[in-house]
């Protein structure tokens, strides 16, 4: 009787027992999330908790998390962007190396049009 079956190991922690896996080794990705679609993200987050009632305000979040509540503000408008904007945000490709593609500043700006489509039009030319 044979059996075959693929499998990796991995460690445990550092200097820690080697264990065996099923399956193929997992692929990790190379490079870093730019900053702006981590902070998309915990915009997403930050909504979710205080629309669930998890979270009262925005000052309750900038106490919970070390930050000012203007910087809490300045992420929640990230949710002022369109959804294309904000899909397209949270999509962006891992940076390899160098500078992120934009910054929230460059955003901030952005997000304050009302207009979905002008914000679109404001996004291509930067």
């Amino acid at each position: 009787m044979n059996i075959e079956a693929t499998i990796h190991f991995k460690r445990q922690g550092k200097g820690g027992r080697h264990t065996i896996k099923a399956g193929q080794e997992p692929v990790i990705p190379s490079g870093r999330l730019p900053r702006i679609t981590k902070l998309m993200a915990l915009a997403i987050r930050f909504d979710r908790l205080i629309r669930e009632g998890k979270i009262k305000d925005y000052a309750e979040i900038a106490r919970l998390g070390h930050m000012t509540r203007a910087r809490v503000t300045q992420i929640m408008n990230l949710l002022m962007l369109a959804p294309d904007i904000q899909e397209q945000i949270l999509f962006w490709p891992r940076v390899e190396k160098g500078e992120d593609p934009i910054v929230l500043r460059e955003l901030q700006t952005i997000a304050a049009v009302v207009d979905w489509n002008k914000q679109s039009r404001n996004l291509s030319r930067e």
